[in-house]
């Protein structure tokens, strides 16, 4: 068998590959600290050969947990985490904007073969307690690759607005800072990959133009490992499934992309305008992240990324 799975119960699933049982990632579901937005992520991630491609609490942003999805402005609360960015006064301290993610099932949690799935029910909730949206969330590894040395985690959630009132999603940027669009999928890479090479599919990247707002269906991170030789490449692909909702980048959102000060990239959902949710609906958002050893060129991630389709 390909991939093994251990779920420990109130506390994590973990998906391993091979016979030497190389962790590919834990699913994290018990709450943590509450001024982080309590939310379930996957850290450790890694790559075929036991390379971390996450970093978890880095001093800098004791919230940024592996790999995650986010709201860090939604209709007044953070559910992002740590400090609130206002406009004209900066980050503060606002606790009581603070809100949080929680574990409610899960609907399907297997291993066979090479495909793995986690598939959870989620609650999103403002720092009273109230419930906010319902969110089903499917996490599937598959394309199992030892000739390249890569594997693909595909992120569905589909997100469910329970207020009697819209759901705005906003970013840092919507409300005034510029190049801040962080919301939605979030990545945190290792300290190591700080000036990774960044190249989309469309040209934008390193000595070209910058990625930061661009608009392109899937962007690629190559940092360089500590500790060990050789670089790792991440690539973050939008599904062609994913919905329409407002006017500018809904499909394929803007990415914001960081290498300095450190390395993070979100498919952003709202990094020019808010994007409004209304009662009732839902938004539904695939993702497919390819984590790969190596250092990938944009002709080879081109190529392999048309040979493994939708």
């Amino acid at each position: 068998m390909t991939l093994s799975l251990t779920h420990v119960h109130g506390d994590r699933v973990t998906v391993a590959h091979g016979a030497a049982g190389t962790e590919l990632f834990s699913y994290v579901y018990r709450p943590e600290a509450g001024w982080e937005a309590p939310k379930p992520y996957l850290h450790p991630v890694r790559t075929l050969s036991g390379a971390p491609v996450t970093d978890y609490r880095p001093h800098d942003h004791r919230w940024h947990k592996g790999l995650q999805l986010t709201a860090s402005h939604l209709s007044g609360q953070n559910l992002w985490g740590g400090n609130t960015y206002v406009h004209g006064q900066g980050y503060l301290a606002l606790p009581d904007r603070v809100g949080s993610m929680a574990h409610v099932s899960f609907e399907e949690v297997g291993a066979e073969g090479d495909r793995a799935v986690v598939a959870e029910k989620l609650t999103w909730h403002p720092h009273d307690g109230d419930l906010w949206a319902e969110e089903e969330r499917r996490i599937e590894v598959g394309d199992i690759d030892p000739d390249s040395g890569s594997w693909t985690l595909t992120w569905t959630s589909a997100v469910t607005n329970r207020r009697a009132e819209p759901l705005r999603f906003g970013s840092p940027t919507t409300h005034g800072r510029p190049a801040a669009g962080y919301t939605g999928l979030f990545w945190r890479g290792p300290r190591a990959f700080r000036g990774g090479r960044v190249f989309t599919a469309d040209g934008a990247g390193s000595g070209e133009a910058p990625p930061m707002g661009s608009q392109s269906p899937w962007l690629a991170y190559v940092g360089e490992h500590d500790g060990r030789d050789g670089h790792a490449t991440l690539v973050f692909e939008h599904a062609p499934s994913n919905d329409h909702l407002g006017e500018k980048g809904a499909h394929p959102a803007h990415w914001f992309v960081r290498s300095d000060p450190f390395a993070a990239v979100a498919p952003s959902w709202a990094f020019h305008e808010e994007l409004v949710l209304p009662p009732g609906e839902t938004l539904a958002r695939t993702y497919r992240v390819l984590v790969a050893d190596g250092a990938w060129d944009r002709a080879r991630v081109a190529a392999h990324l048309e040979q493994l389709g939708w």
